[in-house]
This record gives C-alpha cells, sequence and structure tokens, in this order.
C-alpha cells in the first residue's frame, strides 16, 4: 500500500475545475507591509494550474496543499512566499514545490525555508540553467531543480552542477493553459512529481529523519537519471 505523501504548491492557485486531491488552500497577499492570509482565488494566470497537472500526471496518489502568491500578475515577495512555506509546513506537507526564483536574498525566505527543511520536508525549487543563482534555488538544503531539453516526460537528468541538482521535462502537459510556457519552473515541477512518487512507496524514511529521507531520495533518483553529469 502506498503512503499518502502531501505535496504543497507554492504558485498562482489552482483552476477553477474541482480537483478531489486538493486538500486545503489559501492565498498570501501584502497589506500595509505584511503579509495576509485570505481566500485563494482561481488560477488567473495558469502557471500553477500547469505545475498541479503535472504533479497529479507523476504522482497521482499525492495529495496537494495549494498556495496562492502570484494572482493577477507574476509578482510575489519574500515574505509573501515564507508564509507560504510555513503555513504549508504546518499543513504537513512532504514536499514543498517552488516553480518561482526571486533575484535578492531575504531573511524572511531564509528562515522559512531552514524551519521546513529541519522539519524533514523536501524543497524544490526552480534554478536557471544559465545565468545568476536565484532564491529560494540558492539555499543550503534546498533541491534546485530546472528544464532538460533531454528529457521526456518519465525522465530526469542528475547535474550536480553549479546551476541546478536536477533536470526534466522542461513542457506543461498538452492542453494546458497557452500562455504557460516551458523551462526550469515546469522542470521543478517534474521532479517534484518523481520525489513525490517516491516518497508514496513503503521503503521511504520517514520524515523524522531528514538525512536518511535525503540520502534515500539522492540514491533513488541518481538511479533513475538516463544522464549523469558533475561540472
Amino acid at each position: 500500500m502506498s503512503r499518502i505523501v502531501r505535496v504543497g504548491l507554492v504558485d498562482s492557485g489552482a483552476p477553477p475545475v474541482q480537483c478531489v486531491a486538493i486538500e486545503a488552500t489559501a492565498a498570501f497577499v501584502i497589506k500595509e507591509g505584511r503579509p495576509e492570509r485570505l481566500d485563494a482565488a482561481p488560477d488567473a494566470l495558469g502557471h500553477g494550474g500547469a505545475v498541479l497537472a503535472i504533479v497529479r500526471h507523476l504522482a497521482p496518489m499525492a495529495r496537494l496543499c495549494i498556495a496562492q502568491v502570484f494572482r493577477e500578475r507574476y509578482i510575489a515577495t519574500a515574505a509573501q512566499v515564507a508564509a507560504a512555506i510555513d503555513w504549508l509546513a504546518e499543513a504537513d506537507a512532504d514536499i514543498i514545490n517552488l516553480s518561482l526564483g526571486l533575484r535578492e536574498d531575504r531573511a524572511v525566505l531564509r528562515e522559512a525555508c531552514r524551519r521546513a527543511l529541519e522539519a524533514g520536508i523536501v524543497l524544490c525549487a526552480a534554478a536557471p540553467a544559465r545565468g545568476a543563482a536565484v532564491f529560494p534555488a540558492a539555499y543550503e538544503g534546498v533541491w534546485r531543480m530546472t528544464g532538460d531539453a533531454c528529457c521526456g516526460r518519465t525522465e530526469l537528468t542528475c547535474l550536480m552542477n553549479g546551476q541546478a541538482d536536477f533536470g526534466a521535462h522542461v513542457r506543461p502537459l498538452p492542453g494546458g493553459n497557452a500562455r504557460t510556457s516551458g523551462g526550469a519552473s515546469m522542470g521543478c515541477a517534474h521532479m517534484s512529481g518523481h520525489i513525490a512518487a517516491l516518497l508514496a512507496r513503503d521503503d521511504a524514511p520517514a520524515r523524522d529523519d531528514p538525512d536518511a529521507r535525503r540520502a534515500w531520495l539522492l540514491r533513488q533518483l541518481r538511479q533513475q537519471a538516463i544522464l549523469r553529469v558533475r561540472n
């Protein structure tokens, strides 16, 4: 029997079509300079819906918690993302997918990631294949995920280089929002799906031993990789 695995998605929300796998939703906005939790609105951008569809495709058993930080535009602050991570940790997420990247290091985001990692949560964040590092992918302990054009839908590559740790398929599922492009954010979603499927296995280590769980996941992902490159 598969274990229950909860995947938290920090993104633009979920589409209005009801998904029985969604356990909880919330939106995080900035009011008077502070993050405030509100009811989530339907995904108006399509990005969150594309990420959700990928995770569900690769890990259909996963239960989802949706933290909306993008609403009308692809703009979010470190405080919003940090509040979303803390809420997902309270919701007992095993994995948090962050198909986003902020240019500046901010203490509030760094500390939220640290708390989640100490709680044994796997953090998967989008990392560009080229150029400057982004946050939270650049934080120690966060897995840097990118898109890799070499990968099919169910494939991954183990990179472990200066830009990213893993790469995966770059495109959303067919039939999604035409405005949603591929790249690191979709690669990150695929990697979260791969990891969710692994954590559902009966032999996966429990979350209360983060080091053992991370080491086990790393072995499994390396075994699955179609290409292993270390620069």
